[in-house]
């Protein structure tokens, strides 16, 4: 809807789930990826405009975990370069960067249902935007092509775009209203467990909790992540450190499991009969892909740190709070016994 097909580049972040690249592979452009700030798990700002390029169309940032990304900054970059700006806030719902919502700072903002998701109502989601003309497009295209708003019908048909049929049930519809409800509140909470979850922990050796940006006023916690180092665990782990707090009753996870910017799924597309019509060869090179996108932050924190706690959990108590921080205390202190 906004334009970006065939020829162009979208500089995204290796930190996220497969469906933000595949929103741009479906597209037909081409994935550029950035390292990220390994102490906030965001896209990093300083290596961003290394990335642009003439094929440059769009900057897709990713407020990853719930926590925001420096978005003042990457709209400051987009502006300068007259780039696109599309936020990924599917995992952020009600977070703030100066008091001003995620997702209202560039040209459209993006929200999940998803099932693990503060509003779950199974799948699809939603889109923001202050353009009018853009949102009545997405309408059309969301409602099989036919005519809305501004999408009038000049020729006599009642089809007026190539679209297709992403329709939400009204039964989803009723499910996410009765959540709305409650949304501010429990996003209130989980703000404050994790500040004081976080002060229970920061100490701990080896722990490093999560930072914020110093403009973010208010962050989702769609998940409460922090990074493990092993040394201050006698060498223990990630694995081991993670059976062993589920062991003291913490569910806990490792998080994306594997780097984005290097997968095969990219070498399946770039072998498409689409691909190969819209690039030129040496673009679509693998081997030479991967290269141009290494992400050393990103590889440590998906294969050697990164620890998630779940948003749910952030809705205990501060009893369970300190449950949580005393699990990871015990570990520290028996990680000798452990790992023998």
């Amino acid at each position: 809807m906004l334009g970006v097909g065939g020829g162009d580049e979208v500089i995204v972040t290796p930190y996220t789930f497969i469906a933000t690249i595949s929103a741009i592979l479906e597209v037909g452009a081409m994935p550029v990826f950035v390292d990220v700030d390994p102490a906030t798990f965001q896209i990093d700002p300083d290596k961003i405009e290394a990335k642009i390029t003439p094929r440059t169309r769009v900057i897709l940032p990713v407020h990853i975990l719930g926590l925001p990304s420096d978005i003042v900054r990457i709209k400051a970059i987009a502006d300068k370069h007259k780039l696109l700006l599309v936020e990924d806030a599917c995992q952020a719902w009600l977070a703030e960067v100066n008091h001003q919502k995620v997702g209202t700072f560039g040209n459209a903002g993006c929200f999940s249902f998803q099932n693990s998701k503060h509003l779950a109502i199974g799948e699809g989601g939603a889109i923001v935007s202050n353009d009018e003309d853009f949102i009545d497009k997405c309408f059309s295209y969301h409602n099989c092509g036919r005519a809305y708003g501004k999408m009038v019908d000049q020729v006599g048909g009642q089809y007026v775009i190539a679209a297709n049929n992403l329709r939400m049930t009204e039964y989803q519809a009723a499910i996410g209203l009765a959540q709305l409800k409650r949304l501010d509140a429990h996003t209130t909470i989980r703000n404050e467990r994790a500040a004081y979850l976080k002060s229970q922990i920061k100490d701990i050796p080896g722990i490093v909790p999560y930072k914020l940006y110093d403009n973010v006023t208010r962050a989702s916690f769609h998940l409460f992540p922090f990074r493990y180092k092993k040394e201050e665990f006698q060498g223990m782990q990630r694995s081991e450190f993670l059976n062993a707090l589920s062991a003291e009753g913490i569910p806990c996870s490792a998080g994306y499991g594997g780097t984005l910017n290097s997968m095969p799924y990219l070498d399946d597309a770039f072998k498409s009969k689409n691909y190969q019509k819209m690039y030129p060869k040496e673009m679509l090179d693998f081997k030479s892909f991967v290269a141009k996108n290494q992400c050393p932050q990103n590889d440590k924190l998906c294969n050697e740190e990164a620890v998630w706690l779940s948003q749910s959990m952030l809705l205990g108590s501060k009893s369970d709070m300190d449950d949580i921080a005393m699990a990871i205390d015990k570990v520290h202190k028996n990680a000798g016994k452990i790992k023998k």
